[in-house]
């Protein structure tokens, strides 16, 4: 991993949310502010950029890569919508080419290929080393889990400026070992934020159709979500979560009550169900991407 004596010129190409977990996590561990830039088209948040986080902020992708007479990148995190990619990457790829810096994509769907040939084209030279990295937005508050997938042009070096960029907004991390991994990581953390919401948002409102204040049952629902998240992370690695519920839930009592209605209201079965709906939207998205 990079280390604070040779840290790496990171740019970030899209100025959201995630990069700004990211900016945070990087300058909280140390990283020189010299040597961060971000490109953001919008005024607005270019000047809450600079303003909060005291970076060169680029209304250029370009020239933010470039960086005139500062260092060159290392590392271009494309941290755009999936919408503007292809015209995004297509815009820079002649700088691309031409400092070959380890590109990181937190953009979900698109796939290597389609990168590379935005970058490369027919081009037979090598390809620009990439990584596709799947964050997911607890990353916000430093508590996100992550997944990351490296072509055949990423070496042993560039793999670990990745692990210093995403140890930074990842608690749990992982390479995974083909690019449909990717696909397996955005549907269980990536999109899983959302799954743990609408477990809360259920429990919150039927704990106040019973009598408790909104703001009591919500913080309830959410402090027992996280507890129950530690208690699975601290158990050991051979016990499994089944039985940590077992553990938890005495026969015939009030846990087992609520947990056999559950199973028999279909309950696991639709957030599996759901799990698979998003993985099978991955790969449509891929195949849409790959059309442009």
């Amino acid at each position: 991993m990079s280390t604070s004596s040779n840290p790496p010129c990171i740019v970030f190409i899209g100025g959201g949310n995630m990069c700004e977990a990211m900016l945070s996590g990087l300058f909280k561990t140390g990283h020189p502010k010299s040597l961060i830039r971000v490109s953001e088209p919008w005024d607005q948040r270019q000047e809450y950029l600079r303003k909060t986080y005291d970076v060169a902020v680029y209304a250029d992708n370009n020239d933010a890569i470039s960086g005139g007479d500062g260092p060159r990148a290392d590392v271009v995190v494309l941290a755009v919508k999936p919408q503007v990619v292809g015209q995004v990457v297509r815009g820079i790829a002649t700088i691309l080419r031409d400092t070959r810096p380890l590109v990181i994509s937190i953009v979900a769907g698109v796939a290597i290929k389609d990168f590379s040939r935005w970058i490369c084209g027919d081009s037979q030279t090598a390809g620009v080393p990439i990584v596709r990295l799947m964050p997911n937005t607890p990353a916000l508050y430093g508590e996100g889990a992550a997944g990351m997938f490296a072509d055949s042009d990423v070496s042993a070096a560039q793999r670990l400026q990745t692990e210093y960029v995403v140890c930074n907004i990842a608690k749990e991390y992982f390479w995974v070992d083909s690019e449909s991994g990717v696909d397996d990581v955005c549907s269980v953390s990536g999109s899983g934020p959302a799954y743990f919401f609408l477990v809360i948002e259920a429990i919150e409102q039927k704990a106040v159709e019973l009598g408790l204040p909104r703001q009591v049952a919500r913080r309830l629902a959410a402090q027992t979500a996280l507890g129950a998240a530690k208690m699975v992370l601290a158990a050991p690695e051979d016990e499994d979560v089944a039985s940590l519920r077992q553990k938890v839930t005495s026969p015939n009592g009030t846990t087992h009550a609520a947990i056999q209605q559950m199973i028999k209201d279909s309950v696991p079965e639709g957030i599996a169900n759901g799990v698979q709906a998003c993985r099978d939207r991955c790969v449509s998205l891929s195949d849409e991407f790959g059309k442009l």
